[in-house]
């Protein structure tokens, strides 16, 4: 039988006094994230062509020849590849949020989760309602259908996998997602072909779509050095930096008001 030889009294204690340091430099960032506090990223996407856009409707009101015209001519479905309010100039349905952010808020975090365990894409009139979705990865995706026809969900992403089932009228259907996806996914719908949406799905709380006027607040963002986003369907990213984002500083307590940002069109 082998013995072992004890290690020296000086050995044990260094061992000891080294996972003492460890446990307070993980204890004392711990503190440092906890006290750094949180603050607000607010700003507003604004059209920055020269004229506003006149995009066609994808469905005139009374349209006979398209399908399901019962249903889906009833009102006129405007194009919504940008989505420009003419009073303010505000773009909706671009997505502001905080890239590979620096800290994490589990409050915030939780009060997502709790407050809406799940985000509805309707399908009404023959669109999709609301036309851009953001969501937590813990949240559920539920698409659902208001018409009395029957529709089709398709999408394909990087890291969430793909889609295409059939939605029967009146009908519902809960998506989970083990992960998150860094690029908008695009909804499409091949039996009306002109009902598209866009979603995406983030593993962080600090996301928002930008409201009817351009809007964006993003709330309980860690306090310090971050970086943002805002991105559009049609133009793709509109901040600088591309998938890097542009520098945001946060500080604890108050509000970074980055401005207008304008999205300026595709030719």
């Amino acid at each position: 039988m082998t013995s072992r030889t004890p290690l020296p009294r000086s050995f044990r204690f260094g061992f000891a006094w080294l996972g003492l340091a460890t446990a307070a430099i993980v204890c004392s960032s711990a503190q440092t994230a906890s006290a750094q506090g949180y603050g607000t990223i607010k700003g507003k996407l604004v059209w920055g062509g020269a004229a506003l856009p006149e995009e066609p409707a994808k469905v005139k009101k009374g349209d006979a020849a398209v399908k399901d015209a019962a249903v889906c001519a009833l009102e006129e479905i405007p194009n919504e590849d940008y989505v420009v309010d003419p009073k303010t100039k505000g773009v909706a349905n671009g997505f502001a949020y905080v890239v590979s952010p620096v800290g994490t808020n589990a409050e915030a975090e939780a009060a997502l989760l709790k407050s809406a365990a799940e985000v509805e894409i309707d399908q009404k009139g023959c669109r999709f309602f609301p036309h851009a979705v953001a969501l937590h990865k813990g949240q559920k995706l539920v698409f659902k259908s208001s018409d009395p026809v029957g529709h089709n969900i398709r999408y394909t992403s990087f890291s969430l996998g793909g889609l295409n089932q059939m939605l029967a009228p009146n009908g519902k259907l809960p998506v989970s997602f083990a992960g998150s996806e860094r690029n908008p996914v695009n909804l499409q719908c091949d039996i009306h072909p002109w009902m598209t949406g866009v979603f995406m799905v983030f593993d962080h709380p600090f996301f928002a779509v930008t409201k009817p006027d351009g809007s964006f607040e993003i709330k309980g963002v860690p306090a310090g050095a971050q970086k943002l986003i805002v991105r559009q369907e049609k133009v793709g990213f509109v901040t600088a930096g591309g998938r890097a984002g542009v520098p945001v500083e946060v500080k604890a307590g108050e509000v970074t008001d980055l401005g207008e940002i304008k999205l300026v069109p595709k030719k």
